[in-house]
């Protein structure tokens, strides 16, 4: 990844902060995107020189277009988004939740990652190359128990990387997604504290470290993942963790 520049959206904690970290060992320059101001500029920090934080909030186009401008003059292009912000709330049966906070849920799962890759697209189509990896889920595939807003926005997001895919492909553009399963993240806190459904009750030590996304969203940046463009890859499987040197 050395010479190379990656945006980060949901940096502050999690899969996004452990991605930060990976991506900038491995020689890449790290604009990190998050609401939590304070937090990314301690990981900024952490980071050094090749790392830039950029509060921002996903659900608004116009925060989003400056975080993707300021990445590009800073490090002189971008390379790489990772459309990794994502909110699960509102956990509850579709009858009973608020619809303010279901719509948010869309803002930021569904829109927010439109608002990256209409960002993006066009720099990295006018240099001829770039990748995009928008951080999916199997609820992008299947229903599940009082995820509804969770479940409609990562559908969405899903058909936004295959219809991305089949615009720009032929144009060098890289569009994949990454569903990595359950994570030892605070949204699995949240989700067990939720005591909704069968993902509530799984048990601790059965989630994966974030860590391992992040290993995999490195793999996902080389040709080695070309086969999967269009497409989610999922962490879940034996050989994808394999291919990334998991075990």
């Amino acid at each position: 990844m050395v010479g190379k520049t990656v945006l980060i959206t949901g940096a502050s904690r999690g899969i996004g902060s452990a991605a930060a970290r990976a991506f900038a060992a491995s020689g890449a320059n790290v604009a990190l995107v998050a609401r939590s101001t304070d937090d990314i500029a301690e990981i900024a920090g952490e980071i050094g020189e090749k790392a830039l934080a950029i509060p921002c909030d996903v659900s608004r186009h116009a925060e989003v277009e400056t975080a993707v401008s300021a990445t590009a003059k800073t490090f002189g292009g971008l390379d790489i988004l990772i459309n990794n912000a994502g909110a699960i709330d509102p956990i509850g049966h579709l009858a009973d939740i608020d619809p303010e906070a279901w719509a948010r849920t869309i803002d930021i799962n569904l829109k927010g990652v439109m608002y990256g890759m209409r960002a993006a697209m066009p720099g990295m189509i006018a240099q001829g190359h770039g990748t995009i990896i928008n951080i999916s889920s199997g609820a992008a595939h299947g229903p599940v128990e009082g995820w509804t807003a969770y479940c409609s926005s990562k559908a969405g997001a899903y058909m936004l990387t295959r219809a991305a895919d089949l615009e720009a492909r032929d144009k060098g553009l890289r569009i994949l997604g990454l569903s990595p399963g359950t994570v030892a993240t605070q949204m699995q806190r949240d989700i067990k504290a939720s005591g909704v459904n069968r993902v509530s009750q799984l048990d601790w030590s059965v989630h994966i470290p974030p860590e391992w996304p992040a290993q995999a969203l490195l793999w996902m940046c080389t040709p080695d993942a070309d086969a999967f463009l269009g497409q989610d890859v999922s962490l879940r499987d034996d050989d994808i963790r394999a291919k990334v040197g998991l075990v």
